[in-house]
């Protein structure tokens, strides 16, 4: 029989397609599955809308063959078939599908068509150096066979086939320095491929599954008992799971379920603290079933972590990881969504258009967020356990964009209490502030416990209002970025005026820093440029010294983008203050020394600076110099 040439360009499509389009070769059985399940959505259509169609929904089934010795593996199904003039027009014209044609013609929405493409079927060539499809329409005694192996054309010619469907018969390539094709051939990895991608197709896909069982023999062994031994057979099995979970109604299935599923699917060994189902309709609809893990996976916060939603089309897995479904503020969610609305591009393995993403992404983004803050308020406890292992991400998601996503994460963020000793929201530290207060205050250390030591806390304290401690390298950033809640500014307490005093102690103040004014002339004149000023304190109460800062870039800042490796440290500095309280013994003694000793008070100064440093976690540029002028004073 003369060999036909495919038509449009289809030499040229043909390999631009199985060189170009498909990103992994191994969805070439998802594809062809695909096409066996819109063969048996059309002839259950027909079925249900003719009654001269006698076919009910459980004679329908997609068969899966494997055969070692002839190196091929066959899809098979009882669905709709084709006819000798389909065949030609759908496997010989490629981008042309039948598919799309039937949807257009029943004109049905609740039809749900896999592939309208016309391409799909050409993935068979990414793994076969020749492809057989014998098909026999419903209700024909004829059946006819395309073969084709590949750019050469195609032959058509008489087939057989004992019953309505069709199989598609593909012979393998021989492997290669590249690719294994041989793997195809393993009924394991076959399986797997399957429910990796076509788990949930509607309909029942079987396959001759190797099985060993440990039996009962004939023999028996001393104690008269029979002998077992471990037989393998072959069974005939469905190995997909069809409905999936989150496709089955709310009262069929539990929380108990969702939370074992998501262990088995997302191999976790803790149960998730919240799950999440979404039934979506409208512009674009979906369904959902999302998760909140109850720790962080050992390398959440690396950049190896691949964060994303499993992306179902119909049942279909289309993208194993979407990252376009979340913001990344809640990239810790793990789930799935499956949307029959989403416009595929021609590899079904992206996306065309991600107007209907942004759709799913935002309504996701309400959810997940509702549900976040209905365990902040219902379940504290469940909260501290969730927030212990995402907490940082969700700072992180503040600070991102220029603060883009503050509104949306500012009331689920959590921060230590210097008074209650627990953790409390911003709008609870607001709530509780007294009378008078009208700044938020924090204190920032590299730990929760060295912020609460502070010197610089004292004035606050004095006043009876709390301080939130920060002890994360994002906690300060989240403040500069948020810079005020519900109208309460947020207020270093390590930074310059804390809006603390009143007219008359101002200038109380303003008239005794007048007064030390030759010492701390002295004491500027001495650290040079290793401060930008020093002054009278009017934070510290017992202690003698701090360092504080003047500017936008605290301490804790400087000390975040010095740690980074590689970093230009010299570019992010602070401007520090040394602040000294002149109540303090110690700067009577400086002033004595003054007076008397201008080198001995000189060593002083430096010792008192050295000595704000180390409070603060700074580290001293010349230990070796402290070490001496601490010994010299004795």
């Amino acid at each position: 029989m003369a060999k036909k040439q495919f038509k449009a360009e289809s030499k040229q499509l043909l390999n631009l397609m199985i060189n170009s389009i498909y990103t992994h070769r191994e969805i070439f059985l998802r594809e062809i599955i695909s096409n066996a399940s819109d063969a048996l959505d059309k002839l259950y259509y027909r079925s249900i809308t003719d009654s001269s169609v006698p076919v009910s929904r459980e004679d329908l089934s997609i068969r899966v063959s494997v055969d070692k010795d002839a190196g091929t593996v066959t899809v098979s199904d009882n669905g709709i078939g084709m006819t000798k003039e389909e065949m030609d027009s759908n496997l010989g014209v490629i981008a042309h599908s039948g598919s799309l044609d039937f949807k257009k013609e029943v004109d049905n929405p609740d039809i749900d068509i896999i592939g309208q493409f016309g391409v799909g079927f050409y993935s068979s060539f990414l793994v076969s150096d020749k492809v057989t499809v014998v098909s026999r329409p419903y209700g024909s005694d004829e059946a006819w066979q395309w073969s084709s192996e590949g750019t050469d054309g195609y032959t058509l010619k008489e087939g057989q086939r004992d019953s309505w469907g069709t199989d598609v018969i593909m012979h393998l390539r021989q492997d290669d320095e590249n690719e294994n094709y041989s793997r195809y051939l393993d009924s394991y990895e076959v399986q797997s491929l399957i429910k990796k991608y076509s788990d949930y197709v509607r309909w029942p896909i079987h396959m001759e599954v190797e099985r060993e069982d440990y039996v009962e023999t004939e023999e028996k062994d001393d104690d008269g008992n029979p002998k077992k031994e471990w037989v393998t057979s072959i069974k005939d099995e469905v190995v997909n799971s069809m409905i999936p979970i989150w496709q089955r109604p709310r009262d069929e299935v539990s929380d108990d379920d969702c939370k074992a599923f998501y262990k088995e699917k997302f191999r976790d060994w803790e149960d998730p603290v919240s799950v999440m189902r979404v039934n979506a309709e409208g512009v674009v609809s979906f369904r959902a079933m999302l998760f909140i893990p109850g720790q962080a996976p050992y390398n959440f916060y690396s950049r190896e972590y691949e964060p994303g939603l499993q992306l179902y089309s119909s049942g279909v897995l289309i993208m194993d990881k979407c990252k376009d479904l979340l913001p990344d503020c809640f990239r810790f969610v793990r789930g799935i969504v499956d949307s029959p609305d989403l416009s595929l591009n021609i590899s079904r393995e992206l996306l065309q258009h991600d107007r209907q993403l942004a759709t799913i992404r935002s309504n996701l983004e309400k959810k997940i967020k509702a549900e976040l803050a209905r365990m902040l308020d219902e379940d504290r406890e469940k909260y501290l356990g969730f927030y212990k292992a995402f907490g940082p991400q969700l700072k992180y998601g503040i600070v991102e964009d220029y603060g883009m996503k503050a509104d949306l994460l500012k009331d689920l963020l959590l921060f230590q209490s210097y008074d209650k000793d627990s953790m409390v929201t911003l709008k609870e530290y607001v709530d509780s502030m007294p009378e008078g207060q009208s700044r938020i205050y924090y204190a920032a250390a590299e730990s929760i416990a060295r912020a609460k030591q502070l010197p610089q806390t004292e004035q606050v304290r004095e006043r009876g209002y709390d301080i939130l401690l920060f002890g994360e390298d994002a906690d300060e950033f989240v403040a500069r970025t948020l810079r005020d809640y519900d109208g309460k500014q947020f207020c270093d307490v390590a930074g310059g005026d804390l809006g603390l005093e009143t007219d008359e102690e101002r200038k109380a103040s303003d008239e005794r820093d007048e007064a030390e004014k030759e010492i701390m002339d002295f004491m500027r004149q001495t650290l040079g440029d290793a401060v930008s000023d020093v002054r009278p304190s009017r934070k510290l109460k017992t202690h003698a010294v701090c360092m504080s800062t003047d500017g936008d870039v605290s301490l804790e800042m400087e000390k975040y983008f010095a740690s980074i490796p590689g970093a230009d440290t010299g570019r992010v500095k602070a401007r520090k203050v040394l602040e000294v309280n002149v109540g303090h013994p110690a700067y009577a003694s400086l002033k004595k020394a003054y007076a008397e000793d201008r080198d001995k008070a000189a060593d002083m100064v430096r010792i008192m600076h050295d000595q704000a440093l180390l409070i603060a976690g700074m580290p001293l540029d010349d230990m070796l110099g402290y070490s001496d002028r601490v010994f010299g004073l004795f």
